[in-house]
C-alpha cells in the first residue's frame, strides 16, 4: 500500500530501526530518484515489508492479520469474485457466528474499494491490513486444484491420441489447450516451490518431473501425440526457431504467478524419442538473504565477513553444479552493493538481477567470452568483479591479476572442496606465489533438504548407529564426541536450530532427527521443506600459504585447514543434522566421497 513519507518517517523513528542521519540520506536519495521511502527502506534492509506494516496498523489503529491460505474455507472466500478480490487486492476470510464479514486488504485506506467490496457482500463488515505477499498467496485460492485443471485439459487432448501431429497454428495459439497445459505445468512448478521442469518425451508419452529441493520428481504423463506442439509453443514463448529440431537451443522468458514474476530459462536437445525440454526456474522478485540464513555459523561466518571487507584478492566459491554457488554470490553482492563501490560481473547466464550492478552476459559466437569479457571490465574502473565461471587458463590468469591490482574478485570453480581448488589452480599454469599472495578464502558447498520442523520426529540412536556416524563423518583422533558438542553449543548460541535442544552431550549423541515421509502438505515433500547449505570455507593462512608454495596435495592443505579450525563439510552438516535442520542421511547423501 501507498504510506505516506512523513509516516515512514514517524514509524522509523518510534520503532527505532533508524537514525534521524539515516533517514535524511534517504529522503536525499528519494529525492534524487524520485521514489518513495516505503521503496528505500526495504530495499536498504532497514525494515521489511511486513515489520513496516505492523508498525502502520498499530499507527493507524487498523488490526493486522497474516492470513494461512489453507484456513480459508472456499465458501466464504468466493462471496467476492475472483476479478474483484484481485482487482482491489481483498480476501473474505471469515464469517463470524455474528454474522461480521472478515476483509484483509493490501490498502484499507483505499475508500473506493471499500464501497465497492461492501455494495457485494453488506456493510457488516471488519477490515484488516495484511501484507502485499500474503494477500497475493491466498487469491491464489481461487484456483482450486491445479493438477485437476491439469488432468482436465489433458483428457481433452488424450480424446485424438495419434503418434504423428500435424501442428496447427491453432494448435500453439494464446487460447489453445497447449497453450493452456503450459500455463497450467509452469503455475503447479511454481507453487511446488520447483527449480527446474522437464519435459521428456518416450515412446509412448511425454514424460513430465520437477526438480524439488534438489530431488526429480514424476507429476504428470502426457500423450505422446501433444510433444511437438508443447515444444513449438515453449519455443515461441523463449524466441527459438521452431523448425530446428536437429540441434540444441536456448531461450528465456517471463510470466508472472500470484505477484511475482519469474524468469525460465528454456534449454532444448534432441534425444533419440524426440526433443527433450528443460525449464529451469528463478525467482526475480527474491530478495538476496543473510550469510546466516544461507547456513553459516561460527569460523565460516567470520572468514565471510572478513574477506567481504578485502580491498583486494580473490574469493572461490567450489561445488558441483546445483550447489548453490549462484546464490551465495548474489547473497554476498547484495550485501556489497552499495553507491560508493562498482560492481561489474560476466556470467553465463545472468541468473539473478541485481539493481546497481553491471551484469555482462557471454556470447561464445560474437567473441565475448569470460577472457574477452574480463579484460573489457577491467578498463571499466570496476572495485568488485563477479566472473561467473574459471574454466580456462586464461580467465584464471585475469581473474588473479584483477585480484592483484587492487581489485576483490570472486568467482566459482568446480572443485569436489575447497582444498582440491588451490591445486587445481596450479593445473591451470598459475604460478605458486600468485596463488598464494591473491587467494583470501575458499568455500566448498553442498545444498541438503531441510526438515519439515512441525513433523519432524526425534529418536534416540542404538550405539552401532553412533558408531556408523563415528566412522562414516571420519571424525578424526581429538575430533571425538566432546568436540562435536563444543560445535553443536556454539551453533546453538548462534541460532541455528532456533529453539531445538541440544542433541548431544560430552559423552556422544543422545537424539537424532529424521523425517516423517507421510508429509506432503504445505509445500513439503516426504518430511522436507526448501534447503540449506552446508559449507567449508578455507582461510588461506600463512600455514596454508607455505603448502601451496611447496606445491602441496589437497590432502595435506584439508589436513592443515582442519587442524587450523576449519570445519569440513561433512561435520558442518552432521552439525545442521543435531540441531534438527537437516538428517544424518540427507548429509551423507550429497557430501559421501
Amino acid at each position: 500500500m501507498r504510506i505516506s513519507d512523513e509516516t515512514i518517517e514517524k514509524l522509523l523513528l518510534r520503532s527505532g530501526v533508524a537514525t534521524v542521519e539515516q533517514i535524511n540520506t534517504l529522503k536525499e536519495e528519494g529525492v534524487t530518484s524520485r521514489r518513495p521511502l516505503k521503496d528505500l527502506v526495504i530495499e536498504g534492509h532497514i525494515i521489511d515489508e511486513t515489520a513496516l506494516i505492523k508498525a502502520f496498523a498499530e499507527y493507524a489503529q487498523i488490526p493486522f492479520i497474516e492470513l494461512d491460505p489453507r484456513d480459508i474455507p472456499s465458501d466464504i472466500l468466493n462471496k467476492i469474485p475472483e476479478r474483484v478480490a484481485r482487482q482491489y487486492n481483498a480476501v473474505l476470510f471469515k464469517i463470524d457466528d455474528a454474522g461480521v464479514y472478515h476483509l484483509a486488504m493490501e490498502d484499507p485506506d483505499d475508500v473506493q474499494a471499500v464501497n465497492f467490496i461492501e455494495k457485494e457482500i453488506g456493510t457488516n463488515t471488519k477490515i484488516y491490513i495484511a501484507p502485499r505477499d500474503n494477500i497475493l498467496a491466498a487469491l491464489e485460492n481461487y484456483r482450486g486444484d491445479v493438477n485437476k485443471e491439469l488432468n482436465e485439459v489433458i483428457e481433452i487432448q488424450r480424446a485424438d491420441d495419434v503418434q504423428a501431429q500435424t501442428i496447427t497454428e491453432q494448435d500453439i495459439a494464446e487460447d489453445s489447450p497447449i497453450a493452456q497445459t503450459i500455463n497450467l505445468l509452469l503455475e503447479y512448478a511454481i507453487r511446488s516451490h520447483a527449480s527446474d521442469i522437464h519435459i521428456e518425451p518416450r515412446e509412448d508419452f511425454v514424460q513430465i518431473r520437477y526438480r524439488i529441493d534438489g530431488v526429480l520428481k514424476e507429476v504428470n504423463r502426457l500423450p505422446r501425440s501433444v510433444l511437438n506442439a508443447l515444444i513449438s509453443r515453449i519455443k515461441i514463448l523463449s524466441n527459438l526457431k521452431i523448425d530446428e529440431r536437429r540441434v540444441p537451443q536456448d531461450g528465456r522468458f517471463k510470466i508472472n504467478v500470484a505477484g511475482k514474476q519469474y524468469a525460465l530459462r528454456v534449454s532444448t536437445i534432441p534425444v533419440s524419442d524426440g526433443e527433450k525440454t528443460v525449464m529451469r526456474i528463478l525467482d526475480e522478485s527474491n530478495q538476496a538473504v543473510s550469510l546466516k540464513s544461507l547456513g553459516y555459523w561460527g569460523r565460516s561466518l567470520t572468514i565471510m565477513n572478513e574477506v567481504m571487507t578485502e580491498p583486494n584478492g580473490m574469493v572461490l566459491i567450489t561445488g558441483p553444479t546445483g550447489s548453490g554457488k549462484s546464490t551465495s554470490l548474489f547473497s554476498v553482492l547484495t550485501l556489497l552493493n552499495t553507491p560508493d563501490v562498482n560492481i561489474s560481473t560476466i556470467e553465463d547466464p545472468i541468473e539473478y538481477k541485481i539493481p546497481g550492478v553491471n551484469q555482462t552476459q557471454t556470447n561464445p559466437k560474437a567473441g565475448m567470452t569470460f577472457a574477452n569479457g574480463l579484460r573489457a571490465l577491467l578498463r571499466q574502473d570496476p572495485n568488485i568483479i563477479m566472473i561467473g565461471e574459471i574454466r580456462d587458463s586464461e580467465t584464471a590468469d585475469l581473474g588473479i591479476q584483477a585480484a592483484l591490482t587492487g581489485h576483490l574478485v570472486f568467482s566459482t570453480l568446480h572443485t569436489n572442496n575447497a582444498a582440491t581448488s588451490l591445486p587445481r589452480l596450479l593445473d591451470m599454469n598459475i604460478e605458486p606465489f600468485l596463488i598464494a599472495s591473491t587467494i583470501k578464502a575458499v568455500v566448498g558447498q553442498r545444498l541438503v533438504r531441510r526438515l519439515e520442523r512441525a513433523t519432524r520426529k526425534s529418536y534416540t540412536p542404538t550405539e552401532q548407529e553412533k558408531q556408523a556416524i563415528t566412522q562414516l563423518f571420519n571424525l578424526q583422533p581429538g575430533q571425538d564426541f566432546s568436540y562435536i558438542h563444543e560445535l553443536e553449543k556454539q551453533a546453538a548460541s548462534e541460532g541455528l536450530g532456533g529453539d531445538t535442544p541440544l542433541s548431544t552431550d560430552e559423552h556422544g549423541i543422545n537424539t537424532i532427527w529424521r523425517a516423517d515421509p507421510s508429509s506432503n502438505d504445505d509445500g513439503a515433500l516426504g518430511g522436507y521443506k526448501g534447503r540449506i547449505g552446508v559449507y567449508e570455507v578455507l582461510a588461506n593462512t600463512p600455514a596454508i600459504q607455505q603448502l601451496i608454495m611447496s606445491n602441496a596435495n589437497s590432502s595435506q592443505i584439508q589436513k592443515q585447514a582442519t587442524t587450523e579450525g576449519m570445519v569440513t563439510m561433512q561435520t558442518d552438516g552432521l552439525i545442521k543434522a543435531l540441531r534438527g535442520e537437516t538428517t544424518i542421511e540427507e548429509v551423507l547423501r550429497v557430501s559421501k566421497e
